[in-house]
C-alpha cells in the first residue's frame, strides 16, 4: 500500500509499503485493487441477497391467495344429479305436450332440466319486436330501477311460471333478481330472474341468455327442445335487477358455494 508524503521541494511523494508481486519495491496496482476489493466483501456488514428458495425479506407482503378455478357445466350438472321434488306436481315444456318436469330443491337452490324457449318480451329492439315475435309483449313481470320493462336482447334473464297450486316460486326465496346459473353442454351462463310464463309450462329464457350459451336466440325458430338446466339460487338478488355485471359476479360466486355445499 503507498502512502502520501511530502518531499524537500514540496511536492507529493510516495513511501514504499509492501513489495509487489514482482518483488520489487516498485507496487503492483492490480494486486492492491484485488487486495482492497476482496477485503470490501469479506468485512463490515454485508447487505443478504434474496432468493426463491428463501424467507421473503422482512416487511415484505404475503403472496396473495390463488383464485379458485371458475365453476364448470359438469361441477353444476353433478351437485344437481338428483333430484328432490318441491313442487306438487309436473310442467309441460310446451303448450300440448305431456307435463313431466318436476321442480327439484336444496337447502340453497331450487331447479329444473328442461327445453329452453326464447322469451324475447320487454323493451323493443332490434331482435325482439312485434315484427320479429308474433307473441311479443312490450312489459315484463319485473323491472329495472328506473321502472321500466327489461331488455331481453341485452339482459340475461330466465323465466319462472306463474304461481299456481303446482308451485310458487316466491315459497322458496325466489324472486325478480334472483340470481340464476343456467347450464346447456358445456357451457355455464349466470342470469336474473326477469319474466314469469303460463302457470302450467316451465323452460322459457330471455333472447341475451339463449345467445350467451350459444343456443339459436330467434324468437320464431330458435331455442331448444331438451338440455338445459335452470338453478335459481334461494335469497339472493341483484340489485338493480339490469345490472348484468353483478349477476355474473354473485352467480359465479353461489355456484361456488352450491357446488362444495354438502347437502
Amino acid at each position: 500500500m503507498l502512502t502520501p508524503g511530502t518531499g524537500p521541494d514540496g511536492s507529493a511523494t510516495e513511501r514504499p509499503g509492501a513489495p509487489g508481486a514482482g518483488g520489487s519495491g516498485t507496487p503492483d496496482t492490480a494486486t492492491s485493487d484485488a487486495t482492497a476489493s476482496e477485503a470490501a466483501t469479506t468485512t463490515g456488514t454485508a447487505t443478504p441477497v434474496p432468493t426463491d428458495s428463501g424467507p421473503s425479506p422482512s416487511g415484505s407482503e404475503p403472496s396473495a391467495p390463488a383464485t379458485p378455478a371458475p365453476v364448470t357445466a359438469a361441477d353444476l350438472l353433478a351437485r344437481v344429479s338428483g333430484c328432490t321434488s318441491v313442487s306438487k306436481g309436473r310442467y309441460r315444456k310446451d303448450r300440448g305436450r305431456a307435463a313431466t318436469v318436476p321442480v327439484c330443491g336444496t337447502r340453497e337452490a331450487v331447479y329444473w332440466k328442461a327445453d329452453m324457449d326464447i322469451d324475447c318480451d320487454g323493451r323493443p329492439g332490434r331482435h325482439c319486436n312485434a315484427a320479429t315475435d308474433p307473441n311479443f309483449s312490450s312489459s315484463t313481470a319485473f323491472a329495472q330501477s328506473d321502472g321500466r320493462a327489461l331488455s331481453s336482447e341485452k339482459l340475461p334473464y330466465v323465466v319462472v311460471p306463474a304461481p299456481s297450486s303446482v308451485w310458487d316460486y316466491r315459497e322458496h326465496g325466489v324472486r325478480g333478481g334472483s340470481v340464476a346459473a343456467v347450464v346447456y353442454r358445456d357451457r355455464v351462463s349466470y342470469a336474473v330472474v326477469g319474466d314469469t310464463g303460463p302457470a302450467d309450462i316451465i323452460g322459457e329464457a330471455s333472447y341475451a341468455a339463449a345467445k350467451s350459451l350459444g343456443i339459436d336466440p330467434d324468437p320464431r325458430s330458435g331455442g331448444t327442445p331438451s338440455g338445459v338446466t335452470y338453478i335459481v339460487f334461494k335469497d339472493s338478488r341483484v340489485a338493480p335487477l339490469e345490472d348484468r355485471e353483478a349477476a355474473e359476479t354473485q352467480g359465479e360466486r353461489l355456484a361456488r358455494e352450491f357446488v362444495d355445499s354438502a347437502d
